[in-house]
């Protein structure tokens, strides 16, 4: 399960005719300030030769607040968290008793966090994303989110919208051809989030590594 840490560190012209997607991701930008929710994430790696394929299972919960500040609190099976703070991203695994801290203006331009909770505007995302509708599937709106860096770790995101632009899902392929689906539900749109929600302190005793 360390590998999600990884998968978190994590343009378009004329509207086709199924561009309900990208009305839904320009409006929930540009309108959903704050939010918060549980998710369900499975990652799934490709399968060995003569293996079956291999999935793992973790749950938890999910606060931003526009621009630049997240969460991510993964409870189960490890306790992991992820938190952007502005000006640090703070990796912690209480497993390890490890704690990452990167700049965050250096890790998150194209990353499944800047699509959801980073960017402040979609004129932020096309910069670093070439976004397109997706047909409807599963009663979602899609987008696919493709990293316009070519020598990153991440092939593509799909973001799912419920309609009234309610972020549902994250479909996140890396260059290895790992599959995240993250799930998300009790979403709450635009909370009143407390500032000491997007601090990090490192625990004590725990080893802090400056990247």
């Amino acid at each position: 399960m360390k590998n999600i840490v990884a998968a978190i560190l994590i343009a378009t012209g004329a509207h086709a005719a199924c561009a309900d997607g990208l009305e839904s991701l320009e409006n929930f930008v540009k309108t959903v300030k704050s939010g918060r929710a549980d998710f369900t994430q499975v990652v799934t790696s490709p399968p060995k030769e003569g293996q079956a394929v291999r999935s793992k299972t973790s749950t938890g919960t999910f606060e931003f607040q526009r621009p630049s500040r997240f969460r991510f609190i993964y409870k189960k099976p490890f306790e992991q968290s992820i938190v952007a703070d502005g000006q640090t991203l703070w990796l912690y695994d209480a497993d390890l008793n490890q704690v990452t801290a990167r700049r965050q203006s250096q890790v998150l331009g194209s990353t499944p966090a800047a699509l959801i909770a980073s960017a402040p505007d979609l004129r932020a995302l096309q910069a670093d994303f070439a976004l397109q509708a997706a047909p409807d599937k599963d009663g979602l709106q899609w987008v696919v989110a493709t990293p316009k860096a070519k020598d990153g770790q991440l092939q593509n995101v799909r973001i799912g919208f419920k309609a009234g632009d309610e972020l549902a899902a994250l479909e996140i392929l890396d260059s290895f051809g790992q599959r995240s689906v993250m799930s998300f539900t009790k979403v709450e749109v635009n909370p009143s989030l407390p500032a000491e929600n997007f601090q990090f302190k490192p625990p004590a005793g725990a080893d802090v590594v400056r990247q």
